[in-house]
């Protein structure tokens, strides 16, 4: 990327995206989603922002916060817009191996001409509860680009601690799919539960996430507000959510549902008083 250029981010986004964008000097162009559309961008909404400038888009799917994960048509119908442009597409996926009721599809798969378009980046901190070890990787058929990265990443942060290798290669080699499995019917449980909690709330309203382990609530009858929101149901309750606005979607706070089902309940009940006492 280089100073005037610009990459198309759809809202809600993760956190980091939009800043590494403007520490590689370009600008970036923020699609707003909403619940009606499950937080997912539009083939119009993805041509209307478009422009000669335009050098990348960011998916990410399963996504942090919302959870919205694409379909197959869905993504055939943005790769006909993308079609006849130089323009890459970063695809973040990170949470593949944990989605609901619906099937992973890789962007990368699409089409041969999204396969060479599409730099699939990937990792094992979610899927095989290897968060703190901090195994990431990404693919591309584009070996120039593989090298350069390689060249930055080599004096950079160097490479990934011979203990973590060692420890990925069961996950990498399937060999711990069973468990996998086992932690996804477990999400999912926790996800349906906690779902029905928070809609039971006056005032409070969520998606059934598709994948990954977040609510991403909605607060707009409450607060329009969700920094205040959140800092005040911290010290009230000691419960602790993100702001929607961190990922660039106000009104809304996002729920972690990777602990146990007891802590998910203790800590709706407490959400649910703390929004009763906000609206008396």
């Amino acid at each position: 990327l280089n100073p005037g250029d610009e990459v198309i981010i759809p809202a809600p986004y993760w956190v980091t995206y939009p800043e590494l964008v403007k520490y590689s000097g370009a600008t970036p162009v923020i699609i707003e989603t909403d619940e009606i559309g499950k937080f997912k961008i539009t083939p119009e909404q993805l041509k209307a922002a478009i422009t000669s400038k335009t050098k990348m888009l960011i998916l990410t799917s399963p996504s942090n916060p919302t959870g919205s994960v694409y379909s197959r048509d869905e993504l055939e119908a943005l790769s006909e817009v993308l079609k006849g442009t130089d323009i890459m597409v970063a695809s973040d996926e990170m949470y593949e191996k944990l989605v609901y009721d619906v099937d992973f599809v890789a962007t990368a798969s699409i089409s041969e001409d999204m396969y060479h378009r599409t730099v699939t980046i990937n990792g094992l901190s979610k899927s095989a509860a290897m968060t703190g070890w901090r195994f990431g990787y990404l693919a591309t058929p584009d070996k120039e680009l593989i090298a350069a990265m390689n060249k930055l990443q080599s004096q950079s942060t160097s490479n990934i601690n011979s203990i973590t290798q060692k420890a990925a290669i069961p996950a990498l080699l399937g060999e711990v799919d069973q468990e996998i499995e086992s932690m996804r019917r477990a999400f999912e449980a926790r996800a349906d539960e906690a779902v029905e909690l928070f809609n039971a709330i006056d005032g409070l309203s969520v998606l059934k996430p598709q994948g990954a382990f977040y609510l991403f609530v909605n607060i707009k009858d409450i607060s329009n507000d969700s920094i205040q929101f959140c800092k005040e149901l911290l010290q009230a309750t000691g419960v602790a959510v993100v702001p929607g606005i961190g990922f660039g979607s106000e009104g809304y706070f996002r729920f972690s549902f990777a602990t146990d089902i007891s802590s998910i309940r203790e800590g709706i009940r407490r959400i649910e008083k703390f929004v009763k006492n906000k609206k008396c």
